[in-house]
């Protein structure tokens, strides 16, 4: 198998078709799987990649539950990983996440997911694909993982910043979904949706114009930058982006809004970008 790009174009994955080194991970919902995939895909489902505890309920969940999972998707250290989403990368990047976290550096994404596929003509399928179990276990690297102190910490450091991937009237604090709106302060806002192409098939936007674009906001590769959203699977997007162009110091904090606010001892600041 030729060695595979982190991300990939729906034609090089659709020539590895087949391929026993590849695991191919389906993070779109149930519905879309069991309408279509991409032929040989194992279904993980979204939810399973979070804990699903209140009010932080996009916190990662804890090892056995992830060893077990990836254990039963047939994963393996000498597997390559090909993921990819029906919505234009934010579980795509959440799963990738997951993996840094546990160590497995080995994986691809799919350009515009599902919805570049299915728009290039390639095979999909309704059959399920025969699974043999594995026993995976993951090395945990907390590195990956933003804490709310972490953040805190972050705010008047001039070595990070923290990439808000909400939409502008959550960061505003127009749209309250926790108890407090708002944003964090000194982050940067970027809305995730702002990063598919539409015009072609919800692929990244142009990655040059993107780190310029990056550059100038002050989130630099220099930088640690600490990315989130409302329950950190949108920002998966924004650190799936950061992967690609090269970022080597960036994390997910996984409690995002969700948590920050429904505490009541966090900085929280209202208005447009800085």
């Amino acid at each position: 198998m030729a060695e595979l790009e982190l991300l990939i174009e729906p034609e090089t994955l659709a020539a590895e078709l087949g391929n026993d080194e590849l695991l191919i991970i389906d993070v779109c919902s149930a519905d879309s799987y069991k309408t279509h995939h991409i032929p040989g895909a194992v279904h993980i489902p979204p939810a399973e990649l979070q804990a699903g505890t209140k009010p932080a309920v996009g916190k990662i969940p804890e090892k056995k539950r992830l060893d077990a999972l990836f254990s039963a998707a047939g994963l393996n250290a000498s597997k390559h990983v090909v993921v990819y989403d029906d919505e234009g990368g934010g579980w795509a990047g959440r799963l990738i996440w997951t993996l840094d976290v546990l160590g497995h550096r080995n994986y691809s994404c799919v350009n515009g997911g599902l919805h570049a596929w299915l728009a290039a003509g390639l095979p999909v399928t309704t059959e399920l694909p025969t699974t043999a179990p594995s026993e995976f276990v993951g090395e945990w690297h907390e590195d990956f993982i933003a804490e709310a102190v972490d953040v805190l910490d972050a705010i008047d450091d001039d070595d990070q910043a923290i990439w808000d991937a909400r939409s502008p009237e959550e960061y505003r604090g127009e749209k309250v979904v926790a108890q407090r709106g708002g944003h964090i302060p000194g982050a940067i806002n970027i809305d995730w949706l702002e990063l598919m192409d539409r015009e072609r098939q919800l692929r990244l936007i142009d990655l040059q114009d993107l780190q310029q674009r990056l550059d100038k906001l002050g989130l630099s590769k220099d930088k640690t930058v600490i990315t989130h959203c409302q329950t950190h699977h949108r920002s998966g997007l924004s650190y799936l982006a950061m992967k690609i162009l090269g970022y080597d110091k960036i994390k997910g904090y996984h409690g995002s809004w969700s948590e920050w606010g429904n505490r009541e001892d966090t900085p929280i600041n209202t208005g447009a970008n800085p």
